[in-house]
């Protein structure tokens, strides 16, 4: 081999940064580390009460401030991540930068009927997407028709896609 493609090999080699070492990235532990976060999760939301039918009720019923001040605390968390994530050019383990990209906002009588609905299921059942899963777990063996039936609503929404405006 001539010295000059040795040499930039060697070159390149030295350039290339060191494979990723976390869980996130062996495909193996992945697994280990998503369970660990949702059993975190599920046990923030249990501990805060995001998980109580009662708690949902009182919300939607203008009862209580408690769901609308966990929701507050949650849009004012993500805003304030999302700025500092922003502003310190984050990157993810894998070196890649973290980039968020804008969002374009829609119009239309769509996004009423998709917040309707979506806000009728979750006076009904007492649940939200997040929160079904914890529910489960926490002991409400009832939600499992809420989660079957969220499954199915994804489902439909995955034929319909290619058809529906976005």
């Amino acid at each position: 081999m001539p010295p000059s493609i040795s040499s930039a090999r060697a070159h390149a080699m030295d350039t290339v940064p060191p494979p990723a070492t976390s869980a996130v990235a062996r495909p193996d532990r992945a697994w280990l580390v998503y369970l660990l976060l949702g059993i975190a999760f599920g046990t923030v939301l249990t501990k805060a009460g995001v998980v109580s039918w009662f708690r949902m009720q009182e919300m939607f019923r203008f009862q209580s401030f408690h769901m609308y001040g966990i929701i507050g605390s949650a849009l004012a968390v993500a805003m304030a991540s999302l700025a500092l994530i922003r502003r310190s050019q984050l990157h993810a383990a894998n070196g890649a930068p973290i980039v968020v990209p804008p969002k374009k906002f829609g119009h239309g009588i769509r996004f009423v009927v998709g917040g309707v609905l979506f806000g009728i299921g979750w006076a009904m059942t007492g649940a939200c997407p997040g929160p079904l899963v914890a529910q489960i777990g926490a002991g409400a063996t009832v939600m499992v028709v809420a989660f079957l039936s969220a499954l199915a609503g994804t489902w439909v929404y995955g034929l319909l896609q290619p058809r529906l405006p976005h």
